[in-house]
């Protein structure tokens, strides 16, 4: 019964990405890509929206070696940013916690559109327990088929945590429950507060997937 939880936006925040993006793709590429061309892009997923970038610069797609090194490249940008006296990363604790005690009865997966190297990067920023399973984005991979992946072989019920309307889109393509964290995907399903308590979360969860309720837990200090 896997609950997938998406990353940025849900667990937390990292300011400036879609900068540190762009900065990075000018770095291995000459010459960096403008605000315009971001925002032409339809997908959700690193892969997606560094291929459909690709496609405008070189009128061809991004293979795998070019997306390693975008991935490398955009780590190398977040290290510096985030570095010990620099930007520092917003962790949502209450939703954290909740993640990390749901983790402890259910299968728990980070589905996330960032490059794997980068989800590995934040995760840890976050304070994610490595113990829980990182999907991050692949090459030829919408979000939708990752979350199918983390799904596969597995019985359900199953529900995808996450804050952005392509959040929602993929767990209905997926045939997925939603939860949603913040404002910007109201609708039928439950909606929390960025500033929501573990126990909140947990019970959200629980209704969503008709589980029986568990006791409160102890907090994660």
């Amino acid at each position: 019964m896997p609950i997938c939880f998406d990353l940025d936006g849900t667990l937390g925040h990292f300011s400036s990405g879609f900068v540190l993006l762009r900065e990075a793709l000018g770095g291995l590429w000459g010459a960096t890509p403008t605000v315009e061309e971001l925002e032409r892009c339809g997908g959700s997923t690193d892969w997606e929206i560094v291929d459909e970038l690709h496609r405008m610069r070189f009128g061809r797609s991004l293979d795998e070696a070019a997306y390693a090194a975008y991935g490398t490249a955009c780590v190398a940008r977040f290290r510096a940013a985030f570095a010990p006296g620099g930007q520092e990363a917003v962790g949502f604790r209450g939703v954290l916690e909740g993640m990390h005690r749901l983790a402890a009865t259910h299968r728990v997966w980070l589905v996330s559109g960032n490059a794997p190297e980068l989800l590995a990067f934040k995760a840890d920023v976050l304070g994610i327990d490595a113990t829980i399973p990182r999907l991050g984005s692949l090459p030829r991979h919408d979000r939708t088929d990752l979350l199918k992946s983390a799904l596969r072989g597995c019985p359900g019920p199953h529900l995808y945590v996450g804050d952005r309307p392509h959040d929602l889109a993929a767990a209905r393509a997926a045939g997925l429950p939603f939860l949603g964290i913040g404002a910007a995907v109201p609708g039928a399903h439950m909606n929390l507060t960025r500033d929501a308590a573990a126990d909140h979360l947990i019970a959200a969860v629980e209704a969503t997937l008709g589980l029986a309720p568990t006791r409160p837990g102890p907090s994660v200090s």
